[in-house]
């Protein structure tokens, strides 16, 4: 049989189910329907809708392949990773959980039974969390992204990528019955295991897309859409009127809000839930103004928005 070292669009999606069946839950997550027959991966790709190089870049990643980052769809990209939280979530965890009290004959009276649902409910939770989080903010951020917004608050490089933590869970809790949990009839029980271990497989390739694909795939495109505001900002410059004080054009929206606020009177934590900010972000952009204008004062500040007309001199609070 050919040893294929990159799955590439020629191939057919029978050669990459024969040499790995885990791909049979891609084709799956990136909403691919069977009957492809002897189809190539271009083809069948084309004829879902789906684009080519992000869902080969997902099956080579899985199957310990050579694979690429450089051209992936993230529109593509975030709804594999949507499929593949709800079939973890709604499908593959409770049908383990249901397996599991079958299996060690679970009941209230069973301390022992009891802790060990109890410890995989715990660990349920905790992923369930990290999914809920990348549905409700990371795959926003991106979909901010891709409508061409970029964050002052915000970047990929703050989400922690470690997913180690996870993994060492399901690896003890299987450990605890395959070494410690003593049952005669284990044929239930090893169907469980079987589930946990694929399970297992599952969560850290979807952890490794999450890492090597989504994560890059993001960075480039804050890297690229910050450029893009740079030009445009070198553009607005060159074109601003020539009475406009250089000190106050290099000061971003976010820090003009900023300034406005330190020129009210108003205190860190004050602005912080005005602008709906965190103290950080804000004593951070505080850093860059007095930076930028060579003021450190809260009066020199204030002086040099009323003179710039960022306050009127009225909303000034006198202490």
């Amino acid at each position: 049989m050919e040893t294929i070292r990159a799955y590439r669009p020629h191939h057919t999606m029978r050669q990459l189910i024969i040499d790995n069946n885990m791909v049979l839950m891609a084709i799956s997550r990136f909403d691919i329907a069977f009957g492809f027959g002897d189809m190539s991966v271009a083809e069948t790709c084309r004829a879902n809708g789906v684009h080519v190089d992000t869902f080969l870049a997902v099956c080579n990643l899985i199957s310990g392949k050579d694979f690429s980052a450089d051209s992936l769809s993230l529109p593509s990209l975030t709804s594999y990773l949507r499929h593949a939280h709800s079939y973890i979530l709604d499908f593959t965890l409770p049908k383990i959980r249901h397996n599991l009290i079958d299996a060690i004959n679970y009941s209230d009276t069973d301390e022992v039974a009891f802790q060990l649902i109890r410890f995989f409910d715990d660990y349920v939770k905790e992923v369930t969390r990290h999914m809920d989080y990348e549905n409700d903010f990371i795959f926003a951020y991106v979909d901010k992204l891709l409508g061409g917004q970029i964050s002052d608050d915000f970047n990929i490089a703050r989400f922690s990528t470690s997913h180690g933590h996870m993994a060492t869970k399901l690896q003890e809790l299987k450990d605890i019955f395959i070494y410690h949990y003593k049952q005669h009839d284990n044929s239930r029980l090893s169907a469980v295991l079987f589930d946990i271990i694929t399970c297992e497989r599952d969560l850290m390739s979807h952890f490794e897309v999450e890492k090597q694909l989504l994560t890059p795939a993001i960075s480039h495109m804050e890297d690229a859409l910050r450029l893009q505001m740079l030009d445009s900002g070198s553009d607005e410059a060159s074109t601003a009127m020539p009475d406009e004080d250089p000190q106050l054009a290099l000061l971003s929206d976010r820090e003009r809000d900023i300034l406005t606020c330190v020129a009210r009177g108003m205190a860190n934590k004050e602005i912080a839930d005005h602008l709906c900010l965190s103290v950080h972000t804000v004593t951070t952009h505080r850093r860059n103004i007095c930076s930028k204008l060579s003021i450190h004062s809260p009066a020199g500040l204030t002086i040099f928005a009323i003179l710039h007309h960022l306050v009127d001199p009225s909303e000034v609070e006198l202490s």
